[in-house]
């Protein structure tokens, strides 16, 4: 019912009471915003705009038609960039390394399936060792996993420093072995944590295998031992323990995104592009 176009100039008008400058800033002639203004209150049946020779001032309706046009154009912006989006097409397989998909991750995929409705995203959570053979198997299209540091040609998102966390209620005599909660092998966190510490001349011992980053995180919780995190990725209620027991340095762990070559460029683009716009997110969970 009110042109997109109309609702701009009575909003234009609106902040700067005035036409000379109204006309100005949306490039337009002092007539046209004039006659916009008619128009639309013609639309409305209603007085928007009071104005004689020395000043403008919007009636109560028009004040409420100025409310209503901010959410109209608003809503109109939206449906334009939904739509646009809207237009790419075909399926998208794609894996997260476990403990990236707890972060700032699913935000991103919510936003990413909103823009692109028609894009049959295919997600699955799981190591990043495995998500990296499935990739080179064929078997998905662009993976999100940790890697040693220069490891592969993929999109590097950030670097950041391994450190090991425990429940603030461990205690541990810096004599005894460590115990270690790690991932099953392969895992780049278990390997690096056992090569510091016989690097170090460190005993250590298993007390907790799991698959999957919640295991990992139950198992500090309780207190069974210590486990290895990317330092932005200690969950709130462990603590960094590095310096507590006198533990080695871990070194780094590169977050990286690696695609299929054979993949169509344009949703793996699509996808990428709204992951490396908000690093610093995931950088922070």
């Amino acid at each position: 019912m009110f042109d997109p176009v109309l609702l701009k100039t009575l909003i234009s008008v609106a902040e700067t009471l005035s036409f000379t400058c109204s006309a100005e800033l949306l490039s337009l002639s002092q007539p046209t915003v004039s006659q916009h203004i008619r128009k639309l209150e013609k639309a409305a049946g209603r007085i928007l705009v009071a104005r004689d020779t020395r000043d403008v001032r919007l009636t109560d309706n028009g004040d409420a038609m100025v409310g209503f046009a901010r959410t109209i154009l608003a809503a109109h912006d939206e449906a334009t960039a939904y739509f646009t989006g809207s237009a790419m097409r075909g399926r998208l397989r794609f894996g997260s390394a476990d403990d990236i998909a707890l972060t700032q991750l699913p935000q991103i995929l919510r936003d990413f399936r909103q823009l692109y409705p028609h894009i049959n995203l295919e997600l699955t959570v799981n190591q990043s060792g495995v998500l990296s053979r499935r990739l080179g198997a064929g078997q998905l299209d662009l993976v999100f996993v940790k890697q040693e540091p220069g490891e592969s040609d993929g999109r590097v998102v950030r670097r950041e420093r391994l450190v090991w966390a425990a429940h603030k209620s461990l205690a541990l005599d810096r004599s005894a072995h460590v115990p270690l909660i790690a991932y099953q092998a392969p895992s780049i966190s278990r390997a690096a944590a056992i090569h510091a510490l016989e690097e170090s001349g460190r005993t250590w011992r298993i007390t907790c295998n799991t698959r999957e980053v919640n295991g990992v995180i139950a198992a500090a919780r309780a207190g069974i031992g210590i486990a290895v995190f990317p330092q932005t990725m200690i969950p709130p209620d462990l603590v960094d323990v590095t310096n507590a027991f006198d533990l080695p340095a871990l070194g780094e762990v590169e977050f990286a995104l690696l695609a299929n070559p054979a993949t169509a460029r344009e949703p793996i683009e699509a996808l990428v592009s709204a992951i490396l716009k908000r690093p610093s997110t995931l950088a922070s969970a």
